[in-house]
């Protein structure tokens, strides 16, 4: 490859691949413009790949709350119920653990992916990609492609200015209005709040919380964009932990590309491949030059990809020059994945995360128990020379059913349970149950005697819970016994 003293050097190891951050030019005179990247709309492979994702995704998105499930919405987080709903299961705040493991497989298989495909990720699965991308296209059917945009930027105001601008903004305003919607509906029954919120009926706390995040939605896909990858978004800054030199990340073949220059068609040169076209810029979502070399910035996303492809074909060239490679199928020593120390942890980190939410949702009970002791008197003594205590129960039912429950209590020689022990508790109630239990004074082994409750679902034993309280009774002197 032919020396260039102005071309940026990076030293690797086998371990890391070295990131540097280039500047990208947002003067006048550079390809964006002075304040905004007007990203030019590109076609290909790797674009109807993400297209098809970042559609999928954002329609499951808006739909998942219209699915009913058990005469209820299917998943539901009730905040005033304090339960999440989640097809037939009902996880209340104790049970918020399986979540948090939840999204602690979900980060380790994240990672599990970077390392052998990179920020895929960010160019295929973000929200804010997906988002960002929407707002484009409505932006793009509004005001044209891309010269036609920079072209209205520097235009003077005018009617057409006025009405294409408003058009966008009006348009973007709507899907962030849905979009807002579509995110409430996981905390309010979709099918009231729709109709409440474009008929003004919904309460002022439903209606803020909405606007809120049709507000942010607004801001973060028409006017943040690319800052919000660049600047707020956690994950670029520590993504290169993770890469190793078989990860494949979108980067520019140097070797095969320069020196880079323009040049017509089928004509005979000694430059390299590349022919300074600047496609693979205008296409890029957060403004960067590939062919500066790897980058924090980049998302993955595949669009300069495409882009370069194009016009090698054009070119009669081979395809690729931008593709995804790894650093070591650069130097032509390529080295299978799965023996990456990394893409091994965390793939085994996946998957014990997994067997503990497994483990977790097994050991769940879907009965809680509580047992409060009356603590207005220690004991009651009966006209048969018997003693009394009085606990409250609290029982809750924590399926999406209708449930009868059986009480009992341990020792059924020593302790009577004055109460009725068959119970119907209705889905998520929280019964308080009081309960009287008797007791032989002189047959207490002390005072307090620990008392054990238990209560289970009626033709399933294996269900039941117990909570262990105590029983008190008058103290006896050993002569007295």
């Amino acid at each position: 490859m032919p020396n260039n003293k102005n071309e940026p050097k990076y030293q690797t190891t086998s371990n890391t691949i070295a990131v540097k951050q280039i500047p990208v030019d947002r003067s006048p005179s550079g390809s964006h413009g002075a304040n905004k990247i007007q990203i030019k709309e590109q076609k290909g492979v790797f674009q109807q790949i993400r297209t098809g994702m970042n559609t999928g995704l954002v329609l499951l998105f808006v739909l998942l709350p219209f699915i009913s499930y058990g005469g209820r919405q299917a998943i539901l987080f009730d905040l005033e119920a304090q339960q999440f709903f989640f097809f037939g299961t009902s996880l209340w705040p104790q049970d918020f653990t399986v979540l948090a493991w939840v999204f602690i497989a979900a980060a380790f298989l994240l990672f599990f992916v970077t390392v052998f495909w990179g920020r895929v990720w960010c160019g295929y699965l973000c929200p804010q990609t997906a988002w960002t991308f929407m707002f484009v296209w409505i932006e793009t059917r509004i005001e044209g492609n891309r010269t036609k945009r920079l072209a209205l930027d520097k235009a003077p105001w005018s009617s057409n200015k006025i009405l294409k601008r408003l058009a966008k903004h009006l348009t973007w305003g709507l899907a962030a209005l849905l979009t807002g919607c579509a995110f409430i509906a996981y905390f309010v029954p979709a099918r009231e709040l729709y109709p409440d919120i474009f008929t003004l009926k919904a309460s002022f706390w439903i209606s803020a919380w909405v606007w809120f995040f049709a507000l942010c939605t607004y801001l973060n896909a028409g006017w943040m964009r690319e800052q919000m990858c660049l600047h707020c978004c956690p994950y670029a800054r520590f993504q290169s932990a993770m890469f190793d030199g078989n990860t494949k990340t979108v980067t520019y073949d140097a070797t095969r590309g320069e020196s880079r220059g323009p040049r017509k068609r089928k004509q005979e040169t000694d430059l390299g491949d590349c022919i300074d076209c600047n496609l693979c810029v205008d296409v890029c979502p957060t403004g960067i030059d590939i062919r500066n070399g790897l980058q924090y910035e980049c998302i993955n996303c595949g669009a300069c990809v495409d882009a370069c492809n194009e016009t090698m074909d054009k070119f009669g060239y081979q395809p690729n020059l931008i593709g995804y490679f790894s650093e070591n199928a650069l130097e032509g020593k390529p080295k299978p994945v799965y023996r990456s120390t990394k893409f091994i942890g965390y793939g085994i980190a996946a998957i014990i995360m997994f067997i503990v939410i497994g483990i977790d949702m097994n050991n769940r009970s879907e009965i809680q128990l509580s047992v409060i002791r009356d603590r207005q008197e220690l004991y009651r003594e009966t006209v048969d020379d018997m003693v009394e205590n009085s606990y409250t129960l609290k029982i809750r039912n924590k399926t999406q059913e209708t449930r009868y429950y059986r009480l009992s209590v341990d020792n059924r020689d020593l302790f009577q349970l004055s109460a009725q022990q068959e119970l119907v508790i209705k889905p998520g109630e929280l019964l308080d149950y009081p309960v009287t239990v008797r007791a032989d004074p002189l047959m207490l082994p002390g005072t307090p005697s620990p008392i054990i409750f238990s209560v289970s679902e009626v033709g399933h034993d294996e269900t039941a819970v117990f909570q262990e309280s105590n029983f008190f009774g008058p103290i006896f002197t050993a002569s007295c016994r």
